[in-house]
């Protein structure tokens, strides 16, 4: 069974829309997939769930947080849809979005660069706004050659448009996602950069707040991070879970199924639903 359990469609800051999302993950082969926008379900307005399908879709949620003065993202599996905590959550982090993508805005229009929210917006179709569609603006009026350098130079951590403050905590997302049947998963881990120490540590706060998983593998990765996040899963007594973190074509290091198995010593978070 090949399970893809992250990825984005164009709901958030993914470009594929939710129905051209699972066709592709079909086509790729993968027989279990979890979209996984950012602070928002709504690509599952546009999917039924009752419709038979060569393939299952378990619902799902990405939440931006903060720990100290770092994103962190956690990720909601197997959630119910229809949950008045997780409909709570979506709110909450849809106004704070909101209000992030303002401050980002005036940021840029400091360094001179005029209607970046209504050209972020025009990208993201109106939807939830995000560093991407920013960076994809900046591209569209020539200030950068491509999103990559938007972020180097605008963007990313530490950069002028870099706005962490509105999001809720790890505990109370983790509440939110508990409190929808859903279980809580670490996303991305080695993408903070953190020391193994200070890694532990989040992962401790993570499981001191009610998370249940942590992803072991996270796109096209080394074998020997795989192996050393397995350890830390194990060690720390957590499910494990595996996703592509899928966004666009053409991105072969994050293909849609294009992930390697889980360690046979872990636990697979889909065991425990």
């Amino acid at each position: 069974m090949k399970y893809d359990l992250h990825c984005h469609s164009n709901c958030s800051d993914g470009t594929l829309t939710p129905i051209e999302l699972v066709s592709r993950a079909i086509e790729m082969g993968v027989q279990t997939l979890a979209i996984t926008d950012h602070d928002t379900i709504n690509a599952y307005h546009h999917l039924n769930l009752k419709e038979s399908l060569p393939i299952k879709i378990i619902p799902g949620i990405e939440f931006s947080s903060c720990w100290g003065k770092m994103n962190v993202h956690i990720v909601g599996l197997n959630v119910q849809l229809d949950s008045d905590s997780l409909k709570a959550g979506v709110a909450f982090q849809n106004t704070a979005r909101q209000k992030r993508a303002t401050m980002i805005a005036d940021k840029l229009d400091q360094l001179g660069f005029k209607e970046t929210l209504a050209g972020a917006a025009a990208i993201a179709n109106n939807g939830n706004i995000g560093r991407p569609h920013f960076a994809q603006y900046l591209v569209d009026i020539g200030a950068v050659s491509d999103i990559n350098q938007a972020f180097k130079k605008f963007l990313g951590s530490g950069k002028p448009g870099d706005i962490k403050q509105f999001w809720a905590d790890i505990p109370q997302i983790v509440r939110w996602i508990n409190e929808a049947g859903g279980t809580a998963v670490l996303a991305h881990p080695k993408k903070y950069q953190l020391t193994r120490t200070k890694l532990k540590h989040l992962l401790d706060n993570f499981i001191e707040a009610g998370g249940q998983g942590m992803e072991v593998i996270s796109g096209r990765q080394d074998a020997n991070i795989t192996k050393d996040l397995a350890g830390l899963c194990v060690e720390k007594k957590l499910l494990a879970s595996c996703g592509s973190d899928f966004h666009r074509p053409g991105q072969a290091w994050a293909e849609l199924g294009r992930i390697s198995e889980l360690p046979i010593a872990c636990s697979p978070v889909w065991e425990h639903w």
